[in-house]
């Protein structure tokens, strides 16, 4: 395959000024380092490696116009000249790669997480603790005067353009719907009262930076909100904002406090793609496509079906920063696929901490985490070929070790196999092809079907030995009755190993728990159309916000109960941002969580429990599965006879408490960098 495969996709788009080199848009994604120490130093390594890698233009994190703009106290701002020249490091890395970079201009209105947070209106958003302190007259018009100041200072940092963030439920899409903007005045009530707003700041912003500056324009094409934009009204703004001298138009999915997956793993790939193919009927500007797209093949097709003009991607940038590269020069089957988990970067976010990818530890640490080659190889043998053992031994003999890779299993990926089989995770595929192209790529011998012989190991010539063999499932030998046949591991219910039950007890409610509850709760697999259908979303351009009001019933035949001994709500140790959609889903398909239960034992009849309550039933299932924690596969005090070298422990069989893929790869790729 080569870039005539992907002819639309690579086609540059001429914006009459400027040209960009390809329709592929980086899209924006706060990474934390705006405000980390050193960030701006870090930033401008991780835009310039992307830039490297042939991305036609680049759009930052979301940068506030004024205080109160800020997302958090002391977030990112550039409101004066003094901070013009932190800026300039970052187009000038850029631009030393042949890249093009807007700067995103994102005012946060009500979702402040600050109690200077501001609104057309003072209504509390549901995700925020503070209640917003709504706009006065003059402080709207000193907001617009205030975001033509601060896109003047992004040109005057060397940037390209700017993007006017204007939907997901900031500020601009807050005076833009009746959900949150309540005013009386020539601000509200009307559309055309309302979308006033945004428009000024186009004209002003247009004012100051002249003809000659990209100017995108985050337009919410749904909102996924009660009382939400009308499709007429989108219409009209978008018709309005290229009247004004928008460039482009970047299409945004839903409000934050939108209670419908836009991004995570279960959402198909292009699911919001008809939306920009009817918006694009309407204007002459070019319109862009985004979330959930992170192959060539989809993205080639959306353009050449004429649904978009360019293609939007934030985290695919994360996982590759040599994206571009690789699809145009035939390469797909390299490239490390963003499998939309969330894990490590927009949790990490939420959680404060700078963005990073659970498949790319290289991401947002490009200055902390090189992989230099070495001045004298080594022998180094692997032990187990998840993802910890896969890591090192891709970034070891990238290096220039000599990497001996031993898996007891006839396939590689561990616990990722298993992942990769939940409804949901089918992305995990791709990493799977990806570490398999690049084990082939970088020369690593690999053993499978082999269990390494511990006992010969000194005399096999090698100079250190990494332990990467992972996790078993834990057993639960206290239960009386845990022997009887009705009883599985999830690891053998997931691999087909045994059928499904048609009536199944999951014991464990950890990340695995709601896996394998995923796996019973989905006969089927999401298209775009089942998928929208299920969460509600209005395809008819019927509805305000685009949210449906029935329900859809998903129950399914078969009946299942989520079980775990400890009382309180279940899901704790789910991701931020994605684990209310776990929880959803199982909620939509009849799943029964039973949480503060004794197991008591376990007989043809079923299994016995004591509830929180005290009440004694039996739950009568065919099946019981055990996902009560996992166990190393090793056990620490295990001996290497003869062996004076270096033994070193990663991934799950150093740490098997919590299953956790991210820590795992970190821990293996920043060891590999160090041997």
């Amino acid at each position: 395959m080569n870039s005539e495969h992907f002819p639309n996709l690579f086609k540059p788009l001429d914006l009459g000024f400027t040209r960009l080199k390809n329709r592929i848009l980086m899209g924006s994604m706060h990474t934390g380092l705006e405000e980390a120490k050193n960030g701006f130093e870090r930033l401008a390594a991780y835009f310039a490696e992307r830039a490297a890698g042939q991305v036609g233009l680049m759009v930052t994190g979301g940068i506030a116009p004024n205080r109160a703009g800020w997302v958090a106290p002391f977030s990112a701002r550039l409101t004066n000249k003094s901070a013009v020249v932190k800026h300039q490091m970052i187009t000038e890395a850029v631009h030393a790669e042949g890249g093009k970079i807007c700067m995103q201009i994102l005012h946060s209105g009500r979702y402040g997480y600050h109690p200077i947070c501001v609104a057309p209106s003072a209504i509390k958003s549901p995700i925020s603790p503070f209640k917003p302190w709504a706009l006065s007259e003059s402080s709207i018009k000193k907001t617009i005067i205030d975001f033509s100041h601060t896109a003047r200072l992004a040109q005057d940092a060397g940037y390209d353009g700017i993007e006017i963030m204007g939907s997901e439920g900031y500020l601009i899409n807050q005076f833009l719907v009746t959900h949150t903007n309540h005013r009386k005045d020539q601000w509200g009530g009307s559309y055309q009262n309302r979308m006033a707003f945004p428009l000024e700041i186009v004209k002003q912003v247009r004012a100051a930076v002249g003809k000659e500056f990209i100017l995108i324009f985050r337009l919410s094409l749904t909102d996924l909100i009660p009382n939400g934009s009308t499709w007429e009204e989108v219409v009209l703004l978008a018709k309005n904002l290229e009247s004004e001298g928008i460039n482009i138009i970047n299409s945004g999915i839903g409000w934050h406090e939108a209670r419908v997956p836009t991004i995570a793993t279960q959402v198909p790939r292009g699911t919001f793609t008809w939306l920009t193919a009817e918006l694009k009927k309407e204007l002459d500007i070019p319109i862009i496509a985004t979330n959930r797209i992170n192959m060539p093949e989809e993205a080639e097709s959306i353009i050449a079906k004429g649904h978009a003009d360019m293609i939007s991607m934030a985290r695919p940038f994360l996982a590759d920063p040599d994206w571009p590269k690789k699809a145009k020069q035939g390469r797909v089957d390299e490239i490390n696929t963003c499998i939309a988990c969330n894990q490590a970067c927009l949790d990490h976010v939420f959680e404060g901490k700078p963005a990073g990818c659970l498949v790319n530890p290289r991401a947002c640490a490009e200055t902390e985490l090189i992989f230099n080659k070495v001045p004298k190889s080594k022998k180094i043998a692997v032990i187990g070929a998840g993802p910890a053992g896969i890591t090192f031994a891709i970034h070891a003999a990238e290096r220039g070790h000599d990497i001996h890779l031993f898996e007891k299993e006839a396939e590689i990926g561990g616990q990722f196999r298993l992942a990769a089989k939940i409804p949901g995770k089918e992305e995990f595929k791709e990493t799977l092809r990806y570490f398999a192209v690049q084990l082939k790529l970088n020369h690593v011998k690999v053993f499978l079907n082999t269990s390494f012989d511990f006992k010969t190991a000194g005399n096999q010539g090698f100079d250190e030995i990494v332990l990467a063999a992972g996790v078993k499932p834990k057993s639960i030998a206290t239960i009386p009755g845990i022997n009887h046949p009705s009883v599985v591991s999830y690891a053998d219910l997931i691999l087909g190993k045994v059928p499904k039950g048609n009536n199944v007890a999951i014991i464990g409610a950890g990340g695995v728990g709601f896996d394998v509850a995923t796996f019973l709760a989905h006969d089927n697999a999401y298209d775009i159309d089942s998928f929208l259908s299920s969460w509600q979303v209005d395809k008819t351009f019927a509805v305000a916000g685009g949210l449906l009001s029935e329900k859809v019933n998903l129950k399914i035949q078969r009946t299942i109960y989520l079980l775990q001994r400890s009382t309180g709500k279940q899901g704790k140790s789910l991701g931020k941002t994605t684990g209310w959609i776990h929880k959803k889903e199982l909620q939509k398909r009849g799943v029964q969580n039973i949480s503060g239960v004794v197991y008591e034992k376990i007989d043809d009849v079923g299994l016995h429990l004591k509830r929180e309550n005290g009440i004694r039933e039996c739950l009568k299932v065919d099946q019981i599965v055990i996902c009560a924690g996992q166990l190393p596969v090793f056990d620490p005090s295990i001996s290497i006879p003869d062996f004076s070298g270096k033994i070193h422990w990663i991934g799950g069989v150093k740490e098997a408490k919590e299953l956790d893929a991210k820590k795992a790869i970190k821990d293996a790729a920043f060891l590999a960098a160090s041997i």
